[in-house]
């Protein structure tokens, strides 16, 4: 393939005159682009094949790493790309594949022909440290209990806890397989095939009533998730259209989970408890884009997209009481019929009426319409009881449109000005506010004060407000009516922000940023009443020479809110304060060292959470202890070059994680009386993780 080593000198050689041209007789054989971005032809690639051992066992590190068990890993990823003269090229990537957390992916095709895409990943997540139960079956549908169990006992501490409590690992995996096929029909049309399943199998955390005592347990995940999209472009110019479908199937191949009662039943026959599971669904969807260029300065484009969401899966039984079942209504049906029907549109025009002036108008439609029926339930009080009251399902739906107009303006120089207004209608069916409407007005401007000063500066105001608040008279027991849920209230916003970048010299540069949000909630007696929201940060970038970089940043946020609630359904007796803190500040290095054949890079990354809440009912009202997390990460990682294709890799990565939380310091399977808990404490873990390979690039 012959190329040219610059445009410029495209551009110098097209301004020759032919003769020129021929008495020059340039021999372009030779003419090679140094700087293009186009791939080389021929095949290339890396290979990376090591070991990581790591130093502890710890479910919480191991979280989205797959590093949760202590000793030695395979360290195995890579990539190899091709690029043929005829237009197919290819490109595999593949990362950890000897972790839980693997990855690989395949991008191919034949340039102007088609496209085909394929992945699979692995996600393992792990979700309680050092958790203990006394059931047996976990992971099935059926939780029972020890023979020492045999007709329950009256509270946890009774419980033969010391002999049949054995540990047990929370943890799941998501598998996810990728498929993407794109065929291209001349220059205008051309189609799109994706599908996309994910996979999720492994425990989660659940937990199951009776009456006045619980217990928490494991619930078997086997879950299925098929998503397929079809679709179909044509593009020119000035015209860009595209039509398709959507589908997504959600399959539950365990839909309840059942456990034997570990306390005395309080009424008789209640020694088994059910629990609905997530039930499958499906959703289909039929979607269209479009895009026009009307004349050179005003474009319009927009979308529509109708949908259908259904459920129809078998009601478990009405009670798994056997002495209850008798006295309990029949149940209005055998499934839900579960129907909702969606619609979503949006237009958009841009113009540019004038030189630097540019204007957007947006417009979107959105509605959800439930068509589920609303029918009357049996109100079966956790396999105990029955209610007084039976249940009603309301079929909620919404309806909301919104408008945006907003313009911007490139003034003389850096100067840069944008100002906008966006509104937001929502009309709800069954909820204690039929209408809201929130408007928005927002500014931002930015430019340079000198030179190698730049500053940006934001502001904005909001406000909402709705129809009269009612009551929702289809809960039982009623709520109090001086409450506001805060995204029904009518609310006021504020916030500002600003930004400063200044360059010091050549390669180095220094941010400073600031924002705050204010929300007052001035019409809700009892729920959220404010807001406020603090954050400021600081962030260095320097390349000091070309062999040495760095960086460094800190970024802290404060978040506090305030509520009022009432004990006896009534006016405020007590008030709320929340104040949660984060902090996290970091440096890192990257040299070049040996003539450039070793690389070092280093960053360490310090985090500090904190959170508060005091209550104040009247007389002594102790504050909750405080809940912090602490998160110190270290990472080391040389590269050196032996051969030109050959180089040695090796890193070192110190994580220290502590926490504490009120929620679960202390609280042993035994710690309170009428719950029977997992006993898993706040993670705590400090991990070391070294890496050496070899990387291997053809």
């Amino acid at each position: 393939m012959t190329t040219f080593s610059s445009l410029l000198q495209l551009a110098a050689l097209g301004s020759l005159s032919s003769a020129a041209c021929s008495a020059l007789a340039v021999d372009t054989s030779q003419w090679k682009c140094e700087t293009c971005p186009f791939e080389k032809e021929g095949r290339s690639g890396t290979v990376q094949v090591g070991v990581d051992a790591v130093s502890n066992d710890s479910q919480k590190f191991g979280d989205f790493t797959g590093l949760n068990k202590k000793g030695g890993y395979l360290d195995l990823s890579g990539d190899v790309r091709y690029r043929g003269d005829n237009g197919v090229y290819g490109k595999l990537v593949a990362s950890d594949l000897g972790l839980e957390s693997r990855a690989i992916s395949f991008d191919g095709g034949r340039e102007g022909l088609y496209t085909l895409k394929l992945g699979y990943a692995e996600i393992p997540r792990f979700q309680a440290e050092g958790a203990q139960t006394p059931f047996l079956g976990n992971g099935g549908s059926r939780l029972t209990l020890p023979a020492s169990f045999a007709g329950g006992f009256p509270d946890t501490a009774s419980m033969p806890l010391s002999t049949t409590l054995q540990p047990i690992d929370v943890n799941s995996k998501r598998q996810r397989f990728d498929a993407g096929f794109g065929w291209l029909f001349g220059e205008q049309w051309s189609t799109q095939l994706t599908y996309r399943r994910d996979v999720r199998d492994g425990l989660q955390r659940i937990a199951g009533s009776f009456s006045t005592s619980a217990a928490q347990m494991v619930a078997p995940l086997d879950q299925t998730t098929d998503q397929l999209e079809l679709s179909a472009t044509y593009a020119t110019r000035r015209l860009q259209l595209t039509v398709g479908y959507q589908l997504s199937v959600f399959r539950n191949g365990e839909p309840s989970l059942s456990w034997s009662n570990p306390f005395t039943p309080l009424v008789a026959g209640a020694s088994t408890g059910q629990l609905a599971l997530p039930p499958g669904n499906q959703f289909h969807q039929l979607l269209a884009t479009a895009g026009y260029e009307i004349t050179p300065t005003v474009r319009f484009s927009g979308d529509l997209a109708f949908g259908r969401m259904t459920q129809d899966e078998s009601f478990l039984p009405i009670t798994a009481n056997a002495s209850l079942a008798p006295t309990v209504p029949a149940l209005p049906g055998q499934s839900l019929q579960g129907e909702v029907n969606t619609f979503n549109a949006s237009a958009r025009v841009t113009a540019q009426p004038i030189d630097r002036l540019n204007l957007t108008a947006r417009y979107e439609r959105n509605e959800r319409d439930n068509k589920t029926s609303s029918l009357s339930y049996p109100a079966v009080q956790t396999d105990t009881f029955v209610g007084a009251t039976p249940r009603i399902n309301q079929p909620f739906s919404f309806f909301q449109n919104r408008f945006k107009l907003s313009g911007d303006y490139r003034g003389p120089g850096s100067l840069r000005t944008s100002l906008g207004v966006d509104q937001d209608d929502i009309e709800r069916t069954l909820q204690e506010v039929a209408t809201t409407r929130e408007t928005t007005v927002w500014g931002r401007v930015e430019g340079r004060a000198i030179e190698n000063l730049l500053l940006q500066l934001k502001l904005a105001h909001g406000q909402r407000d709705g129809s009269n608040y009612g009551i929702a008279t289809w809960i039982a027991p009623p709520e109090n009516p001086l409450m506001r849920k805060f995204y029904l209230a009518d609310r006021r916003r504020d916030s500002a922000g600003a930004r400063a970048d200044f360059t010091a010299k050549e390669g180095v540069t220094l941010g400073i940023t600031g924002d705050y949000a204010k929300d007052d909630y001035n019409a809700s007696t009892i729920g959220l009443t404010q807001a406020r929201t603090y954050a400021w940060g600081g962030d260095l970038s320097a390349a000091l020479t070309e062999q040495t970089q760095l960086y460094a940043f800190v970024q802290t946020e404060r978040i506090r809110s305030d509520q009022a609630g009432s004990q006896v359904f009534a006016a405020p007796d007590w008030t709320a304060r929340n104040l949660d803190n984060s902090t996290s500040v970091g440096f890192g290095v990257k040299q070049l060292a040996m003539g450039g054949k070793l690389e070092l890079s280093g960053d360490v990354v310090l985090t500090r959470l904190r959170n508060d809440i005091a209550i104040n009912a009247g007389g002594t009202s102790p504050p909750f202890p405080t809940i912090t997390t602490t998160v110190d990460r270290l990472r080391v990682k040389a590269v050196y070059q032996l051969q030109k294709n050959l180089s040695l890799v090796g890193s070192l990565w110190h994580e220290r994680y502590d926490s504490t939380d009120w929620h679960l310091d202390g609280v042993f399977p035994a710690t309170i009386t009428n719950l029977l808990a997992f006993g898993d404490q706040p993670p705590r873990y400090r991990v070391n993780v070294v890496q050496f390979a070899v990387r291997y690039r053809f």
